[in-house]
């Protein structure tokens, strides 16, 4: 029967034989539970002390001591190197491989109104317009009294206005914007002629919204005043314009309609896109469709601000981006430009 001096060297082999084959964390623990624990291997074979006599049990114990102090430095040192191992390996797999094409990055894209707003502004600059903007809450006189609509008349309710909380004179003066044209108003009170503006910004009203309507829109308004303009300008200016946004083959018609603040006024129409003047639902069978009102600057406008009506004319035009958009792309609900839909608004 081997002595307990020899069982302890047996022992001590075999568990470095055994730590030499340990090949993850999971398993080193496992070693050390079955060496080292309390109720491991080295703890059992070291219970036998007892028995000994004094000399042979010092001798012995200090034996199992260096045993075990050997063990657990063998057991540390194995530890390190699996989780320099393990580090590695994670290292490995998250590398970065340069030579493999970079993923690729997301490009934003201007939402079809700004595409569309960009395109109506270059076109008119094209033809010597400069760009005005003016604010989006305004006076009641800038946005109906210098327009020559009064309160009560009868024009104001082509506006459903949103009034802001706020009296002088027990009345609320101050409003959110429902057209860009005083902004023409606010110019001519500072510049004189000769003027070529255009007046681009959002504009509110209070409506329900349904496909073809929204409370917000974007707003272009038009106004040119100098010296001899006449209906020839206007007609010449729409015209062109028009063939740039929706191509040169676009026949253009002036239909005569009534606005408040011009004289004569009139719509312009092209023809329909979709049946060439023949008739659909595009155009409601017509075989036209409008895409902006316009006419002549009032005199009384004129004068308001200061200018001679025997001396300067004018003409003035405003149209919606959001409808010249849907006309563009073909889109039937203006809803969508405002829902925040990514699937409507990549594929512009």
């Amino acid at each position: 029967m081997p002595s307990l001096a020899e069982t302890l060297r047996e022992l001590e082999e075999e568990a470095r034989t055994a730590l030499a084959s340990v090949a993850d964390l999971e398993a080193l623990d496992s070693w050390r539970t079955t060496y080292l624990g309390r109720r491991g291997r080295l703890r059992e074979v070291t219970r036998g002390l007892a028995s000994l006599a004094p000399e042979e049990r010092r001798q012995v114990g200090a034996l199992a001591n260096r045993v075990l102090e050997e063990l657990e430095a063998a057991f540390g040192e194995r530890r390190r190197q699996l989780e320099q191992e393990a580090l590695a390996r994670k290292l490995a797999e998250a590398a970065l491989d340069v030579s493999l094409p970079g993923r690729p990055l997301l490009r934003g894209r201007l939402h079809p109104v700004t595409q569309t707003l960009r395109d109506v502004l270059a076109a008119f600059a094209a033809l010597g317009f400069q760009v005005v903007e003016g604010p989006e809450v305004e006076w009641d006189y800038y946005n109906f009294e210098a327009l020559l609509i009064p309160k009560d008349h009868p024009a104001r309710d082509l506006w459903a206005t949103l009034w802001i909380d706020y009296r002088r004179d027990g009345e609320m003066p101050m409003l959110l914007r429902t057209h860009t044209s005083p902004n023409q108003v606010r110019y001519m009170e500072k510049h004189r002629p000769p003027i070529r503006i255009v007046s681009p910004g959002r504009c509110y009203r209070y409506e329900a919204t349904d496909p073809t309507h929204e409370w917000m829109l974007t707003q272009v308004e038009v106004l040119a005043v100098d010296e001899g303009i006449s209906m020839a300008d206007l007609k010449g200016t729409l015209a062109e314009v028009a063939r740039r946004l929706f191509g040169t083959e676009r026949r253009v018609r002036f239909r005569c309609e009534y606005y408040p603040f011009v004289e004569p006024g009139m719509d312009v129409l092209i023809d329909c896109f979709q049946c060439r003047g023949e008739g659909c639902r595009t155009c409601g069978q017509s075989g036209w469709i409008e895409i902006l009102g316009s006419g002549m600057v009032h005199p009384r406008i004129l004068a308001n601000v200061g200018y001679d009506p025997e001396r300067y004319t004018g003409f003035a035009a405003g149209l919606g981006i959001e409808r010249i958009a849907m006309l563009r792309y073909g889109i039937d609900d203006i809803r969508l430009f405002y829902q925040n839909d990514l699937r409507f608004l990549e594929q512009f």
